[in-house]
């Protein structure tokens, strides 16, 4: 048998093992997945009188994160939608944009270790979105813990003092403020502090793994998200999601009223939200 016989085969065994696995995994995440969500289905429809009312009404927003992933893509999609008279992105430095829809966006740079002293740059403010965070591989433990609960919590409380109403956080799956696992623990409590502060409107996300190319992917994050993208092509899961039907389901459920003044929402809840913004 020739070496390159020998390397068809091994390669095909692969392959096979490697289907069967993600077959075998794409069941049981089926099996794990959240319920169906009742809401946000069929709005399609209404959404564009719901931008129409809640564009009359000129209200400002803000985000936090707007270089990141999913903040670059809501921004995108709040100016699409152009239901906000003003954003502001508040942020460690200026970013620069090419497209002429960015050139009425304001920007305020701040230093997060003192942002006592930028309580300016959160005032005045509607409704506020915040997609910051980073990873503790990136910035090591105390790093993500400085970053995604100090630098998160401090921003709300400044939002709120500054007249903010509607706090839109993106938090991840599993998030539990009693869990054993920093990344999840973390994520758990500062969606329950933010929420101690009373804002008139609260809306937490949380989405699974993200289905986006990360400008900094490491080889097993690239690799865990193929896996989930070719999972989500052939089985619906929680599990993971489109990272522009996160920003859509941002959107959208702005313009809404809940029964409640503080949701969760799960993976298939945002995905169903998403949808509802139609083209």
């Amino acid at each position: 048998m020739s070496v390159v016989t020998r390397l068809l085969t091994t390669l095909g065994k692969a392959t096979g093992i490697f289907t069967l696995v993600a077959v075998l995994a794409a069941v049981l995440l089926t099996y794990l997945d959240d319920p169906d969500p009742v809401r946000y289905t069929s709005m399609a429809e209404d959404m564009k009188t719901l931008e129409e009312n809640f564009r009359q009404q000129k209200k400002s927003c803000f985000i936090l994160g707007a270089s990141g992933e999913t903040g670059q893509v809501l921004l995108q999609e709040l100016l699409e939608r152009n239901i906000f008279s003003k954003i502001t992105l508040i942020g460690r430095r200026q970013l620069t944009f090419d497209h002429k829809a960015y050139e009425n966006l304001v920007q305020e740079v701040v230093d997060f270790e003192k942002l006592d002293e930028y309580a300016a740059a959160f005032q005045g403010h509607d409704v506020g979105y915040c997609c910051l965070g980073t990873t503790r591989a990136k910035a090591g433990a105390d790093g993500f813990v400085r970053v995604d609960h100090d630098y998160v919590l401090k921003s709300a409380e400044l939002a709120k003092a500054g007249g903010c109403s509607q706090f839109h956080l993106e938090s991840s799956r599993g998030a539990d403020k009693n869990s054993s696992f920093l990344y999840l623990k973390v994520k758990g409590q500062v969606e329950a502090e933010i929420e101690a502060l009373d804002f008139d409107r609260y809306a937490v996300y949380r989405p699974g793994v993200l289905l986006v190319e990360r400008q900094e992917s490491r080889p097993a994050e690239w690799m865990t998200r193929k896996f989930f993208s070719a999972v989500s092509s052939v089985f619906s899961t929680s599990m993971s999601i489109p990272i522009q039907a996160v920003a859509k389901a941002m959107a959208s459920n702005t313009l809404l009223q809940p029964e409640t003044k503080s949701e969760i929402l799960e993976t298939k809840a945002i995905a169903a939200l998403g949808k509802s913004a139609g083209k």
